[in-house]
């Protein structure tokens, strides 16, 4: 049961109540306290204050001090009127209750309303935060705008100056290449002048001895007539010279070629593309295109380049079965055999398209270069490194300037070094 407080002593004035109310020893704060228009309620466990106030107060202007053992409480009044009495007379407990409800709902509202206008307040700031940030962003981006238009500005004229200043320069070279060409002009007229000169003297000399000059006006005509004459000599006459070349096949110079092999390994490339093999039953469920081996080798490179090896097998297979003369095929299908670590039938690919890239020519080193390597390959991992060792060297005579091969190489060279010495 509370232990209720009834030592309050209390005085008015026409617009406030003073209520000083004792604690006991008991410790309160403002937590303790509730307080409404018309209901006042101080509870301190196990102490317990409650008044129906006996008319309306300023709730949100009213104050209470705590200090000294009690509680000071300062209520203002909403209407300026002396009170019969602090607490509301003559009323009975369903008044009480239904008041102190009353109260409670009141403050449960008011705390809502409190809370709300919070919120908004609180959005507000936020609103009024944004909208301040946002014009200091647009503030210090219009600076920078500025910074940028102020510098582009300068670079700008700085631009438009050094262009001023090389046009002047240019202008002033012009005047300078014009100037000494005029003295190459003149120096030229001069030497000219000079010539024409020297050619004067000797025929006034031969004048004077073999002929006598005549008087009258046909004495310096013969002088006159070899001044003009002497004129420089035309330009020659221009030509077209036509200028026939070997036709090649093949990239190199016809002193460094060597024709019969050449013509071998043409003659062979022609065979083999003739020849189809036209006695596979298959043939009859195959389309036109499929049936050409030059269609099934590009199809194979295009599952081979989407890592689809096993149908890039599948593919060459029925090409070779069709044409069984054509390297470049077992070469690529060495190459998927590997992917795929079928490592002795790549080895037996690239065997059989080093058979078939003979005579070695300068338009096979490519293909052949790559049969070495891919049997060399397929040698290591079998870990045959000695064999694979001689296939990458025999690579390296055809392509001696290939870096990838000779590093390959000088890998190998040292496992099979390691080998020897853990032998």
């Amino acid at each position: 049961m509370p232990v209720w407080l009834r030592e309050g002593s209390w005085r008015q004035s026409p617009s406030a109540v003073y209520l000083s109310l004792p604690l006991r020893g008991a410790r309160a704060t403002s937590a303790n306290i509730f307080c409404t228009d018309q209901y006042l309620k101080v509870s301190i466990p196990p102490f317990l204050f409650e008044a129906i106030l006996y008319a309306p107060i300023d709730d949100t202007n009213s104050t209470a001090k705590i200090g000294n053992g009690i509680i000071f409480f300062t209520l203002y009044k909403k209407e300026v009127a002396l009170w019969d009495s602090l607490t509301l007379a003559n009323a009975n407990k369903e008044e009480l209750q239904y008041l102190r409800e009353n109260a409670v709902l009141k403050a449960h509202e008011k705390a809502k309303e409190e809370t709300e206008a919070k919120k908004v307040t609180k959005q507000e700031h936020k609103k009024y935060a944004l909208e301040a940030t946002m014009k200091l962003e647009e503030a210090e981006r219009k600076r920078i705008e500025d910074l940028k238009e102020k510098e582009r500005q300068k670079v700008t004229k700085e631009l438009e100056l050094w262009r001023k200043q090389q046009k002047d320069a240019e202008k002033q070279k012009g005047v300078q290449k014009e100037e000494e060409l005029h003295h190459e002009v003149e120096k030229l007229k001069a030497k000219k002048k000079e010539k024409v000169n020297k050619t004067m003297i000797p025929n006034e000399g031969i004048s004077k001895t073999g002929l006598k000059p005549t008087k009258g006006h046909g004495s310096c005509s013969m002088f006159s007539e070899n001044l003009k004459e002497e004129q420089l000599p035309a330009p020659r006459s221009a030509a077209t010279i036509k200028i026939n070349f070997t036709s090649r096949v093949f990239p190199t110079a016809l002193r460094e070629s060597r024709i019969a092999e050449e013509e071998e390994w043409l003659r062979k490339q022609a065979e083999a593309r003739r020849t189809i093999s036209d006695d596979l039953s298959e043939l009859e469920d195959l389309k036109e295109e499929e049936k050409n081996p030059d269609w099934l080798k590009d199809k194979g490179n295009k599952m081979f380049a989407t890592g689809n090896y096993l149908a890039a097998v599948n593919a060459y297979n029925l090409a070779v079965r069709l044409n069984n003369k054509l390297p470049l095929l077992y070469l690529n299908r060495a190459a998927a055999h590997l992917k795929l670590r079928n490592l002795h039938k790549a080895i037996e690919d690239s065997s059989k398209a080093l058979e078939l890239l003979t005579p070695p020519v300068p338009d096979n080193e490519n293909a052949r270069v790559k049969a070495y390597v891919r049997r060399g390959t397929a040698f290591c991992q079998l870990e045959l490194y000695t064999e694979g060792l001689q296939d990458y060297e025999a690579a390296l005579k055809i392509d001696p300037k290939n870096k990838t091969i000779e590093k390959d190489a000088e890998k190998i060279r040292h496992l099979i070094q390691g080998t020897t010495q853990e032998s």
